[in-house]
Order: C-alpha cells, then sequence, then structure tokens
C-alpha cells in the first residue's frame, strides 16, 4: 500500500504565505517605481523614449535569468498570435500610462489603474465565460462610482487627460484576461519573455527618429532602472504566487496607492487632495469586497501555489 503524502502543516504554510505576502508587497512597490521614474524622466527625455527604455532594458535584465540556454524553448508559444494581442494591450496600456503621468499626480493615475481588477471581473464574463454574480457586479459599479470621484467628469475634476488612465485600465484588464488564458497553453517564462518583447521590437526601428540624447549620468540610470523595476517587479509577482493562493495575496495590490502617494509627496511635492483619496478608497473597499466573496465562494480552500 503506497503512503500519501501528508497535507503541509500550519508551521510549514505561515511561512511561505508570509514570503508570498512580501514578494507581492515588494511587487507592487517597484511598479510604484516604475511609475515615479517615468514620470520624472518624462520631464528630461521624451515620452516615448521613456517608453522605450521600460522595454528594452525590461527585456535585458529577463533574458539575462531567462533565456534560450537557461530555459530550452522559451521561445516557443503555442499561441503566438495571442502572445502578441497580449503585449500589443501592454504596450499601449504603458504609452497611455506614461502620458498621463505627465498631467496628473500619482495618486490619481493609482486610484484610476486600481479599478483595473473590477473590469476585468466584468470583462471576465463575456470573454471567459465567468458568471458574474449581482454581487460582484453591485461591487463593479461602486467601483466605477469611485474613478467617477477621482475624476469628477464636467465637474472640474482633474486635467482631461485622465480619460487616458481609463483607456489604459482598460487595456491592463485585458492584458490580464490574456494572460489567465495563455496560461492554459504557455509556461509563465514564455509568457514573461514576450511581455517585454514586442514593445522592444515596435520600438526600437524608430529609434533614430525619438532619442534625444540624455542630458546626464542620472538621467541615463534613470532609464536602466526602469526596465530593472519592470523585470524584478514582474519576478516577484510570479513568485509571490508560488507561495500564496491568489485570495490571500490580491488585497496587498492596493497597497499601491500608499507609495504613490508617499513618493508623489516626496519626489513631485504633490499632496492628494480629498476627492482622489475618497474615489481611491471607494474604489479599494470594492476590490477588497470582490476579494472577500470570491474567498468565500471559493470556501477558502487553504492552498499553497506549487
Amino acid at each position: 500500500m503506497t503512503s500519501q503524502p501528508l497535507p503541509p502543516s500550519h508551521s510549514d504554510v505561515a511561512p511561505q504565505r508570509l514570503m508570498g505576502i512580501a514578494l507581492m508587497a515588494g511587487a507592487f512597490f517597484l511598479f510604484s517605481l516604475l511609475d515615479a521614474s517615468a514620470k520624472w524622466l518624462n520631464h528630461h527625455i521624451p515620452t516615448i523614449e521613456t517608453v522605450w527604455s521600460r522595454y528594452v532594458f525590461s527585456v535585458i535584465f529577463v533574458m539575462i535569468v531567462v533565456n534560450p540556454g537557461t530555459k530550452p524553448g522559451v521561445l516557443k508559444t503555442k499561441r503566438p498570435l495571442l502572445q502578441a494581442v497580449r503585449s500589443l494591450f501592454l504596450f499601449v496600456s504603458t504609452i497611455l500610462n506614461f502620458i498621463a503621468v505627465n498631467y496628473l499626480q500619482l495618486s490619481q493615475t493609482i486610484s484610476i489603474a486600481l479599478a483595473t481588477p473590477l473590469l476585468v471581473a466584468l470583462l471576465s464574463g463575456p470573454l471567459l465565460g465567468e458568471r458574474i454574480s449581482r454581487d460582484r457586479l453591485i461591487a463593479i459599479v461602486v467601483g466605477f462610482l469611485g474613478v467617477l470621484v477621482v475624476a469628477r467628469p464636467g465637474f472640474g475634476g482633474i486635467h482631461p487627460v485622465a480619460i487616458l488612465s481609463v483607456c489604459s485600465v482598460f487595456c491592463t484588464a485585458m492584458y490580464a484576461i490574456m494572460t489567465r488564458h495563455l496560461a492554459a497553453h504557455d509556461s509563465t517564462e514564455t509568457t514573461l519573455v514576450y511581455s517585454g518583447l514586442v514593445g522592444a521590437l515596435l520600438l526600437t526601428p524608430a529609434l533614430p527618429w525619438f532619442w534625444q540624447n540624455p542630458p546626464d549620468i542620472l538621467t541615463m540610470m534613470t532609464m536602466m532602472a526602469l526596465g530593472v523595476y519592470a523585470a524584478l517587479g514582474h519576478f516577484a509577482l510570479i513568485k509571490a504566487h508560488r507561495f500564496a493562493p491568489a485570495y490571500i495575496l490580491s488585497p496587498f495590490i492596493y497597497s499601491q496607492l500608499i507609495w504613490m502617494v508617499i513618493l508623489g509627496y516626496i519626489v513631485f511635492g504633490d499632496i492628494p487632495d480629498g476627492f482622489t483619496l475618497l474615489g481611491g478608497f471607494i474604489v479599494i473597499g470594492s476590490g477588497l469586497y470582490l476579494i472577500a466573496r470570491e474567498r468565500k465562494r471559493q470556501g477558502m480552500t487553504p492552498a499553497v501555489a506549487n
């Protein structure tokens, strides 16, 4: 009679989940540094060059670790068109977001961006065939009301460029949905490599038309740092889900609002107004409610990712 493997004990699970939480929080801290650095760079080089830096240097850093030598067959994909379209959505989202941060405070862009999980939940119905419950629909509607509180269209709200942030949210949601779909076809490493590769390939041939020499070494180092933040952030995000289930990690997405407020104040002297904070907290509250309902629906099964 073959003995069955014992389930992980509580003493084994707790440290793994803490590690997952630390990696998740670290990932969104890195993404906050990415946005703050992009906003700073836009004052020194063209925005399109900032976007190019984010993609090219992230591909370089990712390929140092994940390449055909360390991971044979990493560039082979079973769904090349889907990988390309997914990466294109991420590319467009990055451009829209980097333009928006020129005119908006970091706290404003992130308050809008935090609606992404709500839009993913809404689009998962028609695109992935998932049932949208009444609770989920209520949380989504309330969350988008929070976005309206931040933007206040037609009521003397923030800069009209906020519409680009909203469009960026849509692109990011489509990117996230396609990522979920690709998980059944390609490895995480393959999908990670293609995430940056498409943007780098699209922009590099046009480099002579938009390139402007960095004015100093600090600017050049910040351009390279964009790639480090993006690559390490995505690595941490992937690794986090191997230590803890999604329902434990998801609430820590909203820690990014704290980091963006802090960085916005330290780097740019921005102080978020009451509408931005109120709208941000409405979006966060809706997202946390959605996570709690999803956790209850799944029966709160304490699974540990492999």
